[in-house]
């Protein structure tokens, strides 16, 4: 049996240096336009969470509205005929 780990497993084991020196690279990648980034990104975050509420709200709203069927009625004229 394989075992598999999630993607993101190695987070667990990032220390204070290593998220420094992330940092230190957003900072010379992005320089002055990191605020702009960071509130991009926080926007992103808040669209899709907002986003994903609808679409529970709206599955949730569709189960709790069972419509039962309406009876059928059988026309008499057509079973008459043959």
């Amino acid at each position: 049996m394989i075992a598999t780990t999630p993607m993101l497993a190695f987070i667990q084991n990032i220390g204070m240096f290593e998220w420094v020196a992330i940092g230190a690279v957003a900072l010379l990648l992005f320089g002055k336009r990191l605020p702009e980034v960071g509130r991009s990104l926080g926007r992103g975050i808040v669209e899709f969470k907002k986003g994903l509420k609808e679409t529970t709200d709206e599955i949730s709203q569709a189960s709790t509205e069972v419509k039962p069927d309406a009876p059928r009625k059988i026309d008499s004229s057509v079973s008459d005929q043959k």
